[in-house]
């Protein structure tokens, strides 16, 4: 039962909101309550977003948050007009984790085509441990598919023979019924065709999306699209391809030997293993991502998950740009940022100093005892300015120091 001790009656709620409407429909015929918005400004390079706050004095504050390419019409340029069979035909290439698929060198529209092949294959999940993988292209994650905003892109799957389950994709980055799943849901020894345009720029998720949906994606069925503005992104030194997947194993991490999928612990959202570009120690050792000092770096970072979120991280470095979301929306100077599953982001920084910089997931126990670790090593003059190293090293006996 409600308590009504302390309440007020409704008569006396009802005439007070009455007093304020009238006071707000007074001040504004009056004009004295009008507040000044200034007009979003906006540049080649970037959207300006702005918000207004007015303080008492009717001063304006302004919160500007920069993106990364224009707000514009879908389909709103000449260009999107051009009849799909009058559009050159471009054979997609891809990119292989870490290696990112290359950058879009062209300024205009073209149909662009992807063949992308299902396999289901016994790989290494961590030293020692093995598992029977379901794949876009044999590798986890699957290829990074690369187009540029507009392009209207023909994408054929292939379901390999020998085969033991049916499988589809979807992309996020299409605009249409499951994203192309259904369309392209098919049976060991199967392939179906489907079409779409590339509407939004930004970097996106696809899976597969066969039942058990989960099932599918946590057994490594997850990769990135990077539909590129219009304008093209700036040119850097290095790009790679990482995702973020957790997996559900019988045995506990490290346990050896050919490794089954658990359904009950994936429910249960308890992963055995958090691992960047499916297997523990992909990014490590002779593994590690290779740059120079001074050399500036873009990191496409995905979550297939199926469950987790991912809290991206590199130890010893601060983002100078993160596009959130992966979409046209910029933060600077970030610590961390958060990846969820089905989702990415995008992350640039430069490596001012020598050394290992390490990749994390920064839930930290799934860094260090479950697999969420990649390397940067970068090669290079040192700058004691910007990083010293150690200095010195002395016993510390603060008793000592007391008596004296």
């Amino acid at each position: 039962m409600r308590k009504t001790t302390g309440n007020l009656s409704s008569g006396i709620i009802i005439g007070t909101a009455a007093v304020f409407v009238t006071m707000a429909v007074v001040l504004a015929l009056s004009g004295k309550g009008s507040v000044e918005t200034p007009a979003t400004a906006a540049s080649d390079a970037a959207l300006q977003h702005t918000a207004t706050v007015a303080a008492a004095e009717h001063h304006a504050q302004d919160f500007s948050i920069a993106g990364l390419w224009p707000e514009r019409a879908l389909r709103g340029d000449p260009e999107d007009q051009i009849a799909v069979e009058e559009l050159p035909v471009i054979e997609g290439v891809v990119g292989y984790a870490p290696k990112a698929a290359p950058a879009i060198e062209r300024d205009y529209r073209a149909h662009v085509t992807y063949e992308l092949e299902v396999t289901e294959e016994v790989m290494e999940l961590a030293d020692g441990v093995e598992y029977r993988f379901w794949t876009f292209g044999g590798s986890v994650p699957g290829p990074m598919v690369r187009v540029r905003e507009g392009d209207y892109v023909t994408f054929t799957l292939q379901n390999r023979p020998d085969s033991m389950m049916p499988h589809n994709i979807d992309l996020h980055a299409v605009s249409g019924q499951g994203g192309g799943a259904e369309a392209t849901l098919i049976s060991p020894g199967q392939q179906a065709t489907f079409a779409f345009t590339a509407l939004n720029p930004g970097v996106y998720i696809y899976h597969c999306a066969t039942a058990p949906v989960g099932m599918h994606i946590a057994n490594g069925m997850y990769g990135l699209i990077v539909v590129e503005p219009k304008e093209g992104f700036e040119p850097v030194d290095n790009e790679f391809y990482i995702v973020q997947g957790d997996f559900y194993t019988k045995g506990d991490f490290g346990e050896r030997g050919l490794q089954e999928f658990d359904m009950m612990r994936a429910v249960d959202e308890d992963a055995a293993y958090v691992v960047f570009n499916g297997r523990a120690g992909s990014m490590v050792g002779d593994n590690a991502l290779q740059v120079g000092v001074g050399e500036t770096v873009r990191l496409f970072v995905g979550n297939g998950g199926p469950n987790l979120t991912s809290s991206f991280h590199v130890i010893g470095e601060v983002f100078d740009r993160v596009w959130l979301e992966a979409g046209a929306m910029v933060n600077r100077d970030v610590q961390t940022t958060v990846v969820p599953a089905g989702g990415a982001a995008v992350v640039e920084f430069k490596l001012d100093v020598p050394g290992t910089f390490n990749m994390v997931d920064h839930a930290i126990f799934r860094a260090f005892n479950k697999g969420a670790v990649g390397q940067i090593v970068a090669t290079g003059q040192p700058d004691h300015v910007v990083f010293s190293e150690r200095i010195d090293l002395r016993p510390y006996l603060p008793d000592a120091t007391a008596s004296e």
